[in-house]
């Protein structure tokens, strides 16, 4: 996904600040990235390269550490998050076919934003609510016994049209 200029900016801006503040041990890695995603809401690759320099490591070595743990995040979370659990009660019950119905609608796969940063779309381990399998997140309201043909009735519920446009735009 392609960052903006002013979200380029912030990102810079953010990751100078967290970093006054540290000192240059690599046992500080995960701790500043946790803090530039607590700030951003995820880790992107200019201030990837800022924690790099900083730190005086390779900027390949802070993103392996990025893309290794699933704590993090590296695009921009949407308006609107899509979490899909794929414990295994929801797995068992179809998880994975809710989540390919997702990443068809919003035209996106799992970990990725819609590119007017509506929807972002989420795979998650568990949920808790396992005997309501399968269950999805919107904005941290779950959604239980959920199936692919709800998908579009959500969508609907939002203001997303058919052909995913938003109520009122196109022809």
């Amino acid at each position: 996904m392609e960052l903006t200029e002013e979200e380029k900016s912030k990102a810079i801006a953010v990751s100078r600040k967290i970093l006054a503040g540290c000192e240059r041990t690599k046992g500080n890695l995960i701790p500043i990235l946790q803090r530039i995603q607590g700030e951003l809401g995820y880790v992107p690759l200019p201030a990837m390269r800022e924690v790099a320099g900083y730190m005086g490591l390779p900027p390949v070595d802070v993103y392996s550490v990025v893309t290794f743990y699933n704590q993090f995040r590296l695009n921009p979370p949407g308006k609107r998050q899509v979490k899909v659990c794929l414990g295994t009660a929801c797995h068992m019950k179809g998880g994975q076919i809710i989540m390919e119905s997702w990443e068809r609608r919003l035209n996106i796969r799992a970990g990725e934003t819609t590119a007017d940063r509506e929807y972002s779309l989420e795979r998650v381990a568990c949920v808790g609510c396992c005997t309501l399998a399968p269950v999805v997140l919107m904005d941290e309201e779950v959604h239980p016994r959920f199936t692919p043909t709800k998908v579009d009735g959500m969508l609907f519920a939002h203001g997303l049209t058919k052909n995913g446009e938003k109520e009122g735009e196109g022809a």
